[in-house]
């Protein structure tokens, strides 16, 4: 697949995963995010084929500038992996406005801009790919997690109503959904829980497997592979999807 990608939020985590995966399917990387260090380690590692690009997915004329670098080293943007994301807990009564409203610049309309400033290319050129990263919190609701749940549920929104408008042109938009992944932020949230009530790693790992029917956290490959099937010419007809990976938490 010798297409040219572009990640955000491509320095960790799940971005990190997705941007090994399609780098080893043949694909060049865009990768973006808003700190410098981790995408400059990645590019290292990964070598040929990587541009780093520093932007913020919630500033229009960020995310401009990123899709102008991005084309100057591998031509448009064909895929588009929108993976930034934040996940601030509180009980809904305690919410500030402000973190509500940077909640949803970020997951809900850092994909708006990034959608939009990719999509004109890939109608001209007849071909895309849009995989936006949303959580099985777009599918079914958390606790304290209310501003997660209602921007991740919008997310998938665009990504059904969106699928529709391109259903013709080439063009398909689905949504991954993991549950818990074993990342470094799952991994801090299980150290910052043993700290705060004195629960052992096994007691404080529960919290975040229970969910899952097989017992588990996903690993981050595993939704990069389902991003490497969506991007694929394989996965054509299949749009408008929202493709659960949480071990059937779902079913």
């Amino acid at each position: 697949m010798s297409r040219h990608a572009l990640i955000t939020g491509a320095g960790t985590g799940i971005g990190a995963a997705i941007s090994r995966q399609l780098h080893s399917d043949g694909c060049s990387l865009s990768l973006m995010g808003r700190r410098l260090e981790p995408l400059e380690a990645l590019a290292e590692q990964l070598g040929h084929s990587c541009r780093v690009i520093t932007g913020d997915v919630t500033d229009r004329e960020s995310v401009e500038s990123a899709f102008i670098q991005a084309s100057e080293s591998f031509g448009h943007v064909e895929i588009l992996i929108n993976c930034a994301g934040i996940a601030p807990t509180a009980p809904f009564h305690r919410i500030e406005f402000s973190d509500w409203q940077n909640t949803m610049d970020v997951n809900l309309n850092g994909v708006f801009h990034c959608t939009q400033v990719a999509l004109g290319n890939m109608k001209i050129a007849g071909w895309g790919r849009i995989v936006t990263i949303a959580s099985t919190a777009s599918l079914k609701g958390f606790p304290y997690v209310s501003g997660y749940c209602a921007s991740k549920h919008a997310a998938l929104g665009l990504t059904r109503a969106l699928a529709l408008e391109t259903a013709q042109q080439g063009i398909t938009v689905n949504a991954v959904c993991p549950g818990y992944v074993d990342t470094d932020i799952v991994r801090e949230a299980i150290q910052e829980i043993m700290t705060k009530t004195g629960r052992s790693e096994a007691e404080a790992l529960q919290h975040f497997t229970e969910s899952n029917p097989q017992g588990r956290l996903i690993e981050a490959t595993e939704v990069a592979a389902s991003v490497s099937w969506l991007c694929s010419d394989s996965a054509a007809s299949v749009t408008g999807q929202a493709i659960a990976i949480d071990g059937g938490s779902t079913a």
